[in-house]
């Protein structure tokens, strides 16, 4: 049975899991599911349509699932759901919203941190391992990829893709894609500062692997010719390494759209 605190609120229609913990002073709306070994510490706040999976945590007034902070908002049709997987860390003050259309979802995925004050928006994508520091402001309809770490009060515009295993310094202000394994730093316009070491170390990729990306990095953003261009011709490279054609392919998918933002394309 969960073990749910008596000052705790949990709504009729809610379901929770035997083991799952409920503290002090929380609510859990009705139609909320929240899965095996969770905790809710004190405050904790998960509304409606909102489905949590195993292990999860959140931390001191955690807001989960309410209204999306949209004008207008029942032009849409009616407010969608939010699909939490397992393992994410939700620190305190932190707020993910639901999508603000009825029949699709904003979906966090596995063994993500997020620190205090975050904000993860209306239909944004976030993948697995994903690290967003304190206060980090994600708009709506982005997507963040597995293994990508923003610094502290890091903001993106909607609609920006992270690549994987990339770094966002402090302050940075994203309105445009990012590719993967690099360093992001700068606002309006951020640029690319290098090869994001540590994040390939996360990821696995051996020496050999690690060499390929900083060749690639020089090939693309240490020459004087157009980086589409240049990305462009190393996709059509046969043998080229497929962690290089990733970063390759993000930066030619974000020239399809004349802001840098591939995921505009896909606007309703």
């Amino acid at each position: 049975m969960a073990r749910i605190h008596a000052s705790a609120v949990v709504e009729r229609g809610a379901h929770l899991d035997d083991d799952v913990v409920v503290g002090a002073h929380c609510f859990v709306n009705s139609g909320a599911v929240v899965g095996s070994g969770t905790v809710l510490e004190a405050g904790a706040v998960i509304e409606k349509d909102v489905t949590v999976g195993r292990d999860n945590h959140f931390f001191h007034h955690a807001v989960i699932g309410s209204l999306p902070q949209v004008l207008a908002l029942g032009e849409k049709g009616g407010v969608g759901k939010l699909v939490i997987g397992d393992g994410n860390i939700f620190h305190e003050h932190v707020t993910v919203h639901p999508s603000i259309y009825a029949d699709q979802k904003t979906v966090i995925g596995n063994r993500n941190f997020i620190m205090i004050g975050a904000h993860i928006g209306h239909d944004c994508v976030l993948e697995n391992e994903v690290v967003l520091s304190n206060f980090v402001q994600i708009s709506g309809h982005c997507r963040i990829e597995t293994g990508a770490w923003l610094s502290g009060v890091v903001v993106s515009h909607q609609f920006v893709t992270v690549g994987k295993w990339s770094y966002a310094s402090g302050l940075a202000g994203l309105n445009k894609d990012v590719p993967p394994y690099m360093i992001v730093s700068g606002h309006y316009p951020p640029e690319i500062r290098g090869v994001n070491k540590r994040g390939m170390a996360r990821a696995g990729l051996s020496e050999q692997q690690q060499e390929r990306i900083y060749e690639a990095y020089k090939r693309l953003y240490r020459h004087k010719g157009s980086l589409v261009a240049t990305a462009k011709a190393m996709c059509a490279e046969p043998d080229l390494d497929p962690h290089v054609r990733e970063i390759t392919e993000a930066i030619v998918r974000s020239a399809e759209h004349r802001y840098g933002r591939h995921l505009e394309q896909f606007r309703h």
